[in-house]
């Protein structure tokens, strides 16, 4: 984009009604050879918007009055998506609003999480677990064990993230804060270029409060982005409420409660780079080698999964 399209993007984005104060400065261009005076649209322009198309460089000296500076980048801008630019970035409170549901499941995950600490909630999750897992766990030694969970979690996970994040949210959040230091790096570039040229103090001073605005604006956003990690964390608490009861019964096995201990044989295995491992030994720092085997696992299978599904939790625009 040449410097003069992004001034008519700065100018657009930073005041939705300079579209149509542009389009009269173009049919007015048309009109007149090329050129523009005050007179011939101080009917559709403010004083201010005029100055602003000058000061900006928009607008540079003709023979009698003033020229588009560069009217291939000043169309190509003014013909673009000038909705999307000048619009405010709509979000809806709604969106991210959990469900009773949500909040359920936040609560579940929480008192779960006292599984491992408390010994009478791990037997118990661990136990009622263990009557399902029972049968692969005899089938498979225990480290096959944890890549088949790795593999289940790492499906509900990707599918949990698909259906319960909107990437078109997230893409609104990153778009506002995207348009707020835009408006910023603008305002700051304008009274650093009045300030080399000694503008009047007035001006001066009017780009101080404009900039205290935006920065005002800066922080109600930051505030108003509570939303984006309400909406990054919903299926987080899903997932946690499914996933802490098979570590939990993971934990269950390697300590060996009420005689489910896994053999000594079973916790053997080589790990890649580690080489021979103890499954429930230190492996990094003091991170045992089985959750580090199963977070590998997880993350591998996830990537394969989403790609397998053609799931893109990516932030896209609307």
């Amino acid at each position: 984009m040449t410097r003069t399209a992004e001034k008519v993007t700065a100018l657009v984005r930073e005041d939705a009604s300079m579209v149509d104060a542009l389009e009269t400065i173009r049919e007015t261009a048309d009109e007149n050879g090329g050129e523009v005076q005050w007179g011939d649209v101080n009917d559709d322009l403010t004083s201010g918007q005029w100055g602003r198309l000058i000061e900006k460089g928009v607008l540079v000296d003709g023979d009698e009055g003033f020229v588009i500076a560069d009217r291939e980048a000043f169309d190509e801008a003014l013909d673009g998506d000038t909705d999307s630019i000048a619009a405010d970035v709509d979000l809806d409170a709604e969106e991210t609003k959990w469900s009773r549901w949500d909040k359920l499941a936040a609560v579940g995950s929480v008192l779960l999480m006292i599984g491992y600490w408390l010994e009478d909630v791990r037997n118990t999750v661990g136990g009622t677990i263990d009557t399902v897992l029972a049968p692969l766990d005899a089938a498979l030694p225990f480290y096959a064990v944890i890549l088949a969970v790795a593999l289940l979690t790492g499906l509900y996970s990707t599918l949990l993230q698909a259906n319960l994040m909107n990437p078109e949210v997230m893409a609104k959040y990153q778009e506002r804060m995207k348009s707020m230091q835009e408006k910023q790096k603008d305002v700051r570039q304008r009274k650093q270029e009045a300030e080399e040229r000694d503008a009047p103090e007035a001006e001066i001073e009017r780009l101080e409060n404009e900039m205290e605005e935006v920065r005002e604006e800066q922080m109600e956003a930051m505030a108003e982005n509570m939303g984006m990690f309400k909406e990054q964390f919903r299926p987080m608490v899903w997932i946690m409420l499914f996933t802490i009861p098979l570590f939990l019964w993971m934990y269950w096995k390697i300590l060996g409660n009420h005689g489910a201990a896994v053999s000594g044989t079973e916790l053997e295995m080589i790990m890649p780079i580690a080489g021979h491992v103890q499954l429930n030994q230190g492996l990094l720092g003091p991170m045992w080698a089985w959750i580090i085997w199963y977070f590998v696992c997880s993350m591998g299978f996830t990537q394969l999964l989403r790609k397998a599904l053609n799931i893109d939790m990516t932030p896209s625009g609307t």
